[in-house]
């Protein structure tokens, strides 16, 4: 059976169709979830795109945590359901407070839009299905600086070589929960899932998580 996977929409999300033929070349069926929903359909998994929800007023992501959606997310996370946040994602994700730490203006001050190369570190649930190698990755973001609230996560995603280009702090690119049911990403595995994009890593990385949910 094919992963039924769930993509929500924000007002100003701009990946999300990236996405949707991202995780169809990765082996799911995907379905876009409008962020006025209250219920959700039956999933595998739910992903938050990348762009810049609800205009990223106040804090980026800070106003998408209290969409409609969200409240049923919620129930959707308690009950062990995998969600993953990619770049606009992950920060929507670490406002909800689903994930630690949180993600600051770039050291640098200025938008950063490049390629990257990135790995797992640590040991959890999801991480050996994507360890093992390096991911060449594109990010672009103005607020992606990761500062742990407490100590590290015991398992993400990396910058490599260290340090990171926005400053990041350990070099991180990436983290999950304990449980690993919740994954925020800066970089964008949905931007390099085909040729014609100029890299496939993020292919590889996506078919990982695919392997991850199949088996759980």
């Amino acid at each position: 059976m094919r992963l039924r996977a769930g993509i929500v929409v924000f007002p100003g999300s701009n990946c999300d169709r990236d996405l949707y033929y991202a995780l169809e070349r990765a082996g799911m069926t995907p379905r876009y979830l409008w962020h006025r929903e209250e219920k959700l359909p039956p999933l595998e998994a739910i992903f938050l795109p990348g762009g810049f929800s609800y205009g990223d007023y106040l804090r980026a992501g800070a106003i998408a945590r209290f969409a409609p959606i969200m409240r049923a997310i919620e129930v959707y996370r308690e009950r062990g359901g995998f969600i993953m946040g990619i770049c606009n994602g992950f920060q929507i994700l670490v406002e909800a407070g689903w994930l630690p730490g949180a993600l600051r203006r770039n050291s640098h001050g200025r938008f950063l839009c490049t390629t990257v190369e990135v790995e797992v570190f640590g040991e959890g649930p999801l991480s050996s299905y994507l360890a093992g190698r390096r991911y060449r990755l594109p990010i672009a973001h103005a607020e992606g600086r990761y500062v742990p609230s407490t100590d590290l996560p015991s398992w993400g995603i990396r910058y490599v070589p260290a340090p990171a280009p926005n400053g990041s702090y350990a070099a991180i690119a990436g983290v999950a929960d304990a449980t690993g049911t919740v994954l925020g990403i800066m970089p964008h595995p949905e931007r390099a899932c085909d040729p014609y994009q100029g890299q496939a890593d993020g292919l590889d990385f996506l078919r990982g998580i695919a392997r991850y949910l199949q088996q759980r």
